[in-house]
């Protein structure tokens, strides 16, 4: 089963949900999708819930995804996209990386990227974080890999 996502624009959010079993490439292609959708839509902020996304990503999948989705992000500033915009992963494990090593990778890049086990918190940490001001995730709870 290839991986799929169903977007919803609501005012500045974005809102995700995808399915499937994990691939590198099924991740960067809806990774892609998604940033044209955050383009078209002047998104500000977006809501990612993967918790249907089966597989056990290896350590070398989250490093590559996390400097993918990093670098798609820097190549949309030039479409409006602010490259400080939050985005917001909610996965189950083992999707989910208890040591948070791709999100580590996409924010030591400059993505504005935190992960999450619950949804509500997920969106608590959007609802509070601003665009002009990324989160590096000091202090805060660990971080999730996608």
């Amino acid at each position: 089963m290839s991986m799929r996502q169903d977007m919803r624009a609501d005012s500045d959010l974005l809102s995700v949900h995808a399915t499937g079993k994990f691939s590198l490439e099924e991740a960067k292609r809806i990774f892609v999708e998604m940033m044209e959708a955050v383009a078209l839509h002047g998104a500000k902020r977006v809501l990612l819930d993967g918790r249907a996304i089966t597989g056990d990503p290896e350590t070398i999948e989250r490093f590559y995804y996390g400097e993918f989705a990093a670098q798609t992000v820097a190549e949309y500033k030039n479409r409006g996209v602010p490259r400080a915009m939050p985005f917001a992963y909610v996965l189950s494990e083992p999707v989910l990386d208890a040591e948070r090593f791709g999100e580590t990778v996409a924010v030591n890049r400059g993505m504005n990227v935190k992960a999450f086990a619950n949804l509500e918190k997920a969106l608590e940490w959007l609802a509070t974080t601003s665009v002009n001001t990324p989160d590096t995730g000091a202090g805060s709870e660990k971080k999730e890999v996608s």
